[in-house]
Protein backbone atom coordinates (compact mmCIF):
# COMPACT_ATOMS: atom_id res chain seq x y z
CA UNK A 1 0.00 0.00 0.00
CA UNK A 2 1.48 3.34 -0.98
CA UNK A 3 1.50 6.54 1.07
CA UNK A 4 -1.53 8.14 -0.66
CA UNK A 5 -3.74 5.13 0.16
CA UNK A 6 -2.66 5.23 3.82
CA UNK A 7 -3.65 8.90 4.05
CA UNK A 8 -6.98 8.26 2.35
CA UNK A 9 -7.89 5.60 4.94
CA UNK A 10 -7.71 7.95 7.91
CA UNK A 11 -9.95 10.61 6.33
CA UNK A 12 -13.44 11.13 7.71
CA UNK A 13 -16.22 12.58 5.62
CA UNK A 14 -19.47 14.36 6.35
CA UNK A 15 -22.30 15.19 3.96
CA UNK A 16 -23.40 18.77 4.61
CA UNK A 17 -26.10 19.18 1.98
CA UNK A 18 -27.91 17.15 -0.66
CA UNK A 19 -29.79 19.17 -3.24
CA UNK A 20 -32.36 17.65 -5.59
CA UNK A 21 -32.37 19.31 -8.99
CA UNK A 22 -35.32 18.78 -11.35
CA UNK A 23 -35.30 19.13 -15.11
CA UNK A 24 -38.70 19.06 -16.80
CA UNK A 25 -38.70 17.42 -20.24
CA UNK A 26 -41.38 16.26 -22.66
CA UNK A 27 -41.67 12.83 -21.04
CA UNK A 28 -41.79 14.09 -17.43
CA UNK A 29 -39.27 15.14 -14.80
CA UNK A 30 -35.62 14.14 -14.54
CA UNK A 31 -34.15 14.24 -11.03
CA UNK A 32 -30.46 14.70 -10.32
CA UNK A 33 -28.65 15.23 -7.03
CA UNK A 34 -25.83 17.49 -5.90
CA UNK A 35 -23.99 16.60 -2.67
CA UNK A 36 -21.72 18.93 -0.69
CA UNK A 37 -19.18 16.78 1.18
CA UNK A 38 -16.50 17.77 3.73
CA UNK A 39 -13.44 15.55 4.18
CA UNK A 40 -10.84 15.89 6.95
CA UNK A 41 -8.34 13.96 9.03
CA UNK A 42 -9.06 15.75 12.33
CA UNK A 43 -5.46 16.93 12.45
CA UNK A 44 -5.31 20.10 10.36
CA UNK A 45 -6.23 18.86 6.87
CA UNK A 46 -9.70 19.56 5.50
CA UNK A 47 -11.38 19.96 2.12
CA UNK A 48 -14.80 20.43 0.56
CA UNK A 49 -16.19 19.05 -2.65
CA UNK A 50 -19.34 19.04 -4.74
CA UNK A 51 -20.53 15.90 -6.50
CA UNK A 52 -23.39 15.69 -8.99
CA UNK A 53 -25.07 12.53 -10.27
CA UNK A 54 -28.39 10.81 -10.98
CA UNK A 55 -28.19 8.82 -7.72
CA UNK A 56 -27.41 10.11 -4.21
CA UNK A 57 -24.63 7.58 -3.34
CA UNK A 58 -22.84 8.35 -6.60
CA UNK A 59 -23.10 12.12 -5.94
CA UNK A 60 -21.62 11.61 -2.44
CA UNK A 61 -18.76 9.50 -3.84
CA UNK A 62 -17.95 12.17 -6.43
CA UNK A 63 -18.14 14.88 -3.76
CA UNK A 64 -15.69 12.92 -1.59
CA UNK A 65 -13.21 12.62 -4.46
CA UNK A 66 -13.52 16.34 -5.23
CA UNK A 67 -12.99 17.22 -1.56
CA UNK A 68 -9.80 15.15 -1.40
CA UNK A 69 -8.44 17.07 -4.40
CA UNK A 70 -9.20 20.42 -2.75
CA UNK A 71 -7.72 19.86 0.72
CA UNK A 72 -6.00 22.63 2.66
CA UNK A 73 -3.60 22.32 5.60
CA UNK A 74 -3.91 24.60 8.61
CA UNK A 75 -2.05 25.17 11.84
CA UNK A 76 -3.76 25.10 15.24
CA UNK A 77 -2.42 26.15 18.61
CA UNK A 78 -1.83 24.00 21.71
CA UNK A 79 -5.47 23.90 22.83
CA UNK A 80 -6.80 22.94 19.37
CA UNK A 81 -7.97 26.46 18.57
CA UNK A 82 -6.99 29.18 16.10
CA UNK A 83 -3.94 31.40 16.58
CA UNK A 84 -5.89 34.60 15.95
CA UNK A 85 -9.27 35.96 14.92
CA UNK A 86 -9.96 35.65 11.19
CA UNK A 87 -12.70 36.61 8.75
CA UNK A 88 -13.35 34.56 5.63
CA UNK A 89 -15.27 35.82 2.59
CA UNK A 90 -16.80 33.99 -0.32
CA UNK A 91 -19.53 35.59 -2.39
CA UNK A 92 -22.07 37.14 -0.01
CA UNK A 93 -21.04 34.77 2.80
CA UNK A 94 -18.81 36.17 5.53
CA UNK A 95 -17.67 34.11 8.51
CA UNK A 96 -15.98 35.32 11.68
CA UNK A 97 -13.88 32.81 13.63
CA UNK A 98 -12.37 33.58 17.04
CA UNK A 99 -10.02 31.47 19.15
CA UNK A 100 -11.47 30.21 22.42
CA UNK A 101 -9.98 28.82 25.65
CA UNK A 102 -9.79 25.10 26.40
CA UNK A 103 -13.17 23.54 27.17
CA UNK A 104 -15.25 25.97 25.09
CA UNK A 105 -16.00 23.52 22.29
CA UNK A 106 -17.06 24.32 18.74
CA UNK A 107 -19.68 27.05 18.96
CA UNK A 108 -20.77 27.16 15.37
CA UNK A 109 -23.66 26.44 13.05
CA UNK A 110 -24.26 23.62 10.57
CA UNK A 111 -21.94 23.81 7.58
CA UNK A 112 -19.17 25.71 9.38
CA UNK A 113 -19.24 23.24 12.30
CA UNK A 114 -18.58 20.30 9.96
CA UNK A 115 -15.51 22.00 8.45
CA UNK A 116 -14.04 22.97 11.84
CA UNK A 117 -14.64 19.57 13.48
CA UNK A 118 -13.10 17.63 10.58
CA UNK A 119 -10.14 20.04 10.60
CA UNK A 120 -9.50 19.10 14.24
CA UNK A 121 -10.33 22.48 15.75
CA UNK A 122 -11.94 21.80 19.15
CA UNK A 123 -12.29 25.27 20.72
CA UNK A 124 -13.63 28.11 18.59
CA UNK A 125 -16.43 30.67 18.55
CA UNK A 126 -17.87 31.56 15.14
CA UNK A 127 -20.47 33.74 13.53
CA UNK A 128 -21.85 33.51 10.01
CA UNK A 129 -22.77 36.91 8.60
CA UNK A 130 -24.57 37.59 5.33
CA UNK A 131 -25.51 34.62 3.19
CA UNK A 132 -26.50 31.32 4.80
CA UNK A 133 -26.02 29.37 1.57
CA UNK A 134 -24.16 26.22 2.73
CA UNK A 135 -21.84 26.09 -0.29
CA UNK A 136 -20.69 29.67 0.19
CA UNK A 137 -20.39 29.36 3.99
CA UNK A 138 -18.14 26.29 3.60
CA UNK A 139 -15.96 28.04 1.01
CA UNK A 140 -15.74 31.18 3.18
CA UNK A 141 -14.72 29.04 6.17
CA UNK A 142 -11.97 27.34 4.17
CA UNK A 143 -10.84 30.71 2.84
CA UNK A 144 -10.58 32.05 6.40
CA UNK A 145 -8.68 28.97 7.62
CA UNK A 146 -6.16 29.37 4.78
CA UNK A 147 -5.42 32.93 5.97
CA UNK A 148 -4.37 31.93 9.51
CA UNK A 149 -0.72 32.61 10.27
CA UNK A 150 1.37 31.09 13.04
CA UNK A 151 3.45 33.33 15.33
CA UNK A 152 6.62 32.02 13.64
CA UNK A 153 5.31 33.03 10.18
CA UNK A 154 4.41 36.53 11.44
CA UNK A 155 7.85 36.88 13.08
CA UNK A 156 9.59 35.83 9.86
CA UNK A 157 7.55 38.32 7.79
CA UNK A 158 8.28 41.18 10.20
CA UNK A 159 11.94 40.28 10.73
CA UNK A 160 11.52 39.79 14.48
CA UNK A 161 11.74 36.91 16.92
CA UNK A 162 8.71 34.91 18.00
CA UNK A 163 9.18 36.22 21.56
CA UNK A 164 8.93 39.85 20.36
CA UNK A 165 5.70 39.03 18.48
CA UNK A 166 4.09 37.29 21.46
CA UNK A 167 4.96 40.14 23.85
CA UNK A 168 3.46 42.84 21.61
Amino acid sequence: MNKVDANALELQDRVVAINRVTKVVKGGRIFRFAALVIVGDGNGRVGAGLGKAKEIPEAIRKGKEDAQKNMVTLEKNDNDSLYHEVIGHYGAAKVLMRPAPEGTGVISGGAMRAVLELAGIRNVVTKSIGSNNKHNVVKATLEGLKRIKTPSEVARLRGKTVQEILEA
